[in-house]
């Protein structure tokens, strides 16, 4: 289970995905081996090609090979510029931005670029000139704006900062960056009063904004009372439970602590906003823009307590897990983040089939801490899905153990360890849990669909299944794997025609699904359709099903479904087409 890192001020709306696309690949930062007699047509492509792949070490590569090969080359400047930045590589860039902004005046990343070092240097003069000279544009306003108030905080007119934000017209969704902003501003040059206002507001106008509480709570500790803060902070737990940063404030104020500044000076201040709207663009489609904003801020600030994770978890988006394991790693030890760290960087080990390594990465921290939720569930998903299904049944055995009283947030659970009971042959724990599952979520889909399926497939409670099937193809009628157990139902209970219409269409919505397109395969040849049924069993087999699906699919083609059906034992569906 994640962290909710940050949360988007309500709807940011399409502005963020359509404000900056940048044509460019997401890097991280690696070593890359030199490339051999290049040449600027053949690195040029290969650029191209490892961006499109995001090869993030290969396009760095290349691209800094064009650089020097043809350095007046404009496009070759400008992807070297982002790659080098997205590669967190900021101080290489710097001076390709200066270059840039002679090209174009106006050039909206290379003036942030340009700001950002004047900002880091407490050049606050020239941040605000670099700032005023770029695009405008919804985003360029917000992010120029902010940037501008914390240079005038630094300038020692703080209030003149606060003025700027409030003078900026734009959509509704601003609201929240400016009263957060505004108030932090306040509080880091110690107006008070003023400051407890804007930041009430950022809290009031979302209450799950985790930076919002955090800063407000802080203030409240300081200048209301711990009691008061604490309020604030077990209120904020109600709507997102078991923050790692909010549970160690709340530790903090209960040993009688009041908790210092969130933000202290301009340079993590610029590092906040450039945070704040970074995670909002990676959570409205707009990444590689996100990843520019996070790995400025990081630059400007590295000890941010969540751009890293933020940026982390970026990369695990754009199926990236190595750099997402670059990235946790640095996340400090003694950051209250930093067991949530280690459990996302086994689940990135795991998605580069470094699975044992994953699985003694959890095991640890379970031993030292065998209350650790998030570490069992992480730990009981990568068995699951590894089919070490004795295995995971103990690991959500001590997952389940640690909820006194199961809720309905806490479906997941029975359902996946009863997945895992079904596949070890415990069918009776197996049934227990996925009703369990249904009693604390009534109509869940998934549930409902592998235990309907189970039921039919064992040949009980029939109609009771079927139904089941039914209303989670209903619930879900896009689901191919959910849409193929209703037909491999039909399939069950003798009813090829109905059998053959349900997997037609789990086949259009899921086609490169070997399973699905076998068992199409079976239902044709009940229906007369042999030849069809010849096609969909060699394209089946064409798909790379499971060693032992493939033997059948094999036996299939050669003998025909009559044959094949004979030798036991009857085929199993796969947890996927159960919905596991």
């Amino acid at each position: 289970m994640k962290i909710f890192l940050s949360r988007s001020p309500l709807a940011l709306a399409a502005a963020f995905s359509a404000a900056v696309t940048v044509a460019v690949p997401s890097f991280a930062r690696a070593d890359y081996p030199p490339i051999v007699d290049p040449t600027i047509a053949g690195s040029y492509l290969s650029a191209r090609i490892a961006s499109t792949e995001r090869d993030s070490d290969a396009a760095v590569a290349y691209l800094r090979a064009l650089l020097k090969m043809d350095p007046r080359n404009e496009e070759v400047l400008e992807r070297a510029f982002f790659a080098m930045l997205v590669d967190g590589d900021v101080e290489d860039s710097i001076p390709l931005a200066e270059r840039l902004v002679k090209l174009d005046r106006s050039h909206r990343i290379a003036r942030l670029v340009l700001a950002a070092r004047a900002i880091k240097k407490n050049e606050y003069q020239r941040a605000r000139t670099n700032l005023s000279l770029s695009v405008r544009g919804p985003i360029g306003d917000l992010t120029a704006t902010l940037l501008a108030a914390w240079t005038m905080m630094g300038s020692g007119n703080a209030k003149a900062g606060v003025e700027m934000v409030d003078r900026l017209q734009g959509p509704d969704w601003y609201a929240a960056f400016k009263d957060l902003n505004a108030g932090l501003i306040l509080d880091a040059a110690g107006l008070k009063k003023d400051a407890g206002k804007r930041l009430e507001a950022a809290v009031k106008f979302d209450p799950s904004s985790v930076r919002a509480v955090d800063a407000f709570g802080r203030w409240t500790s300081r200048n209301t009372g711990i009691p008061a803060a604490l309020e604030i902070y077990q209120n904020f737990e109600k709507l997102l439970p078991r923050h790692p940063l909010i549970q160690a404030d709340i530790a903090e104020l209960k040993a009688g602590k009041t908790l210092p500044l969130l933000i202290k000076t301009p340079q993590e201040g610029s590092a906040e906003v450039l945070y704040g709207l970074g995670a909002a663009l990676a959570r409205q489609g707009g990444e590689d823009l996100a990843l520019v904003y996070l790995q400025l801020a990081l630059w400007l600030y590295p000890e941010h307590p969540l751009a890293s994770l933020t940026l982390a978890d970026l990369y695990e988006q754009l199926k990236q897990p190595q750099q997402a394991i670059q990235v946790y790693e640095k996340v400090p030890g003694d950051s209250p983040l930093k067991r949530n760290a280690e459990v996302q960087m086994a689940v990135n080990l795991d998605a580069i089939d470094k699975a044992e390594e994953a699985r003694k990465h959890l095991q640890a921290l379970i031993k030292q801490d065998p209350k650790d939720l998030e570490a069992l569930v992480a730990l009981g998903g990568i068995e699951r899905s590894r089919k070490q299904f004795a295995e995971c049944v103990k690991t959500y055995d001590q997952a389940i153990a640690l909820i006194p009283t199961p809720q309905r947030n806490t479906w997941t659970l029975f359902y996946f360890r009863g997945i895992c009971n079904e596949r070890s042959k415990n069918w009776t724990q197996a049934e227990a849990d996925l009703k369990k599952a249904l009693e604390l979520f009534p109509d869940q889909p998934h549930v409902l669909n592998y235990l309907g399926y189970s039921w039919v497939d064992q040949g009980v409670n029939l109609e009771q299944g079927l139904d089941m099937i039914r209303k989670a193809v209903a619930l879900r009628p896009d689901d191919g794997y959910i849409v193929d157990s209703l037909g491999w139902a039909y399939y069950r209970l003798g009813r090829y025609e109905e059998a053959a219409g349900e997997l037609e269409r789990a086949v259009e919505l899921k086609p490169q699904d070997p399973v699905i397109n076998d068992h199409l395969g079976d239902a044709y040849w009940k229906v007369g359709r042999k030849l069809e049924a010849t096609f969909q069993w060699a394209h089946a087999r064409d798909l790379k099903p499971e060693p032992e699906d493939l033997a059948k699919i094999t036996k299939k083609l050669e003998s025909g479904l009559d044959a094949a059906e004979a030798e036991p034992p009857v085929k199993q569906a796969s947890d996927q087409q159960k919905g596991g």
